[in-house]
């Protein structure tokens, strides 16, 4: 299966490909395009695209009447607001845990958030920074999860970091969670511009894929798309 990710999964529809709608949080957080205007840029230094967006967002109430029945990030910001939220969605809407936003104004919250499991949500992901702690993984899986993602951008000076530098972070979570939880799905998600990066993140033991920064390459993207459909991968 394959996903394409916040905030592609916002914008872009493509048949076979799920969106990932997001991030959102409790409240609405304004700004969203001064916040693009200023602070996306490729840098050419880390060869990848970074930002300080900061989950400016509309608010969940805005995606529980938009985007019930697709999968939907929530990011945590007050350790308050997960009750809040729990209460709010629906038991069956299907969630990805943005735990690793690394330009918001303050570290998510990743305490109690086993409260959002149940069985009527097919998804219930745990989106991982790419600098994640086996230890916190272990925490992860203790708690009930077993959906991960790997994983968001990594944190730098100007935002969060995007593109190929992701892959060495990647293979190491992918590896360690296949190897030591097997009844895991684990969607690899960063630096995939080709099929060869779809077929190296599966043998490291991904099931499912998503794509972000491809999508600033059209050509790309599209080759990569149509590659998928060619070849049933």
């Amino acid at each position: 299966m394959y996903f394409i990710s916040p905030p592609f999964g916002n914008y872009f529809s493509f048949p076979k490909l799920h969106q990932i709608k997001g991030s959102y949080t409790l409240e609405p957080r304004y700004g969203l395009l001064g916040q693009i205007i200023k602070t996306l840029r490729y840098n050419f230094e880390y060869g990848g695209w970074t930002n300080k967006i900061g989950l400016r967002n509309k608010g969940i109430d805005y995606a529980i009447k938009n985007y019930n029945g697709e999968i939907v990030s929530i990011a945590i910001l007050n350790k308050e607001d997960i009750p809040k939220i729990v209460k709010k969605i629906p038991e069956n809407m299907n969630i990805e845990i943005n735990v690793s936003c690394p330009n918001a104004e303050k570290k998510m919250i990743d305490e109690d958030i086993n409260l959002f499991l149940n069985d009527k949500r097919k998804w219930c992901i745990l989106k991982l920074s790419p600098t994640c702690k086996f230890t916190s993984i272990d925490k992860y899986y203790k708690m009930g999860f077993r959906q991960f993602h790997c994983s968001n951008t990594i944190p730098v000076k100007e935002g969060g970091l995007s593109g190929k530098s992701l892959i060495p972070y990647n293979k190491k979570l992918i590896k360690h969670i296949d190897e030591n939880y097997k009844d895991t799905t684990i969607i690899a998600g960063g630096g995939i511009t080709t099929i060869d990066d779809i077929i190296m993140y599966k043998d490291l033991g991904a099931k499912h894929f998503a794509f972000s920064s491809v999508m600033f390459h059209p050509l790309k993207f599209l080759t990569l798309y149509y590659q998928i459909k060619k070849y049933n991968i």
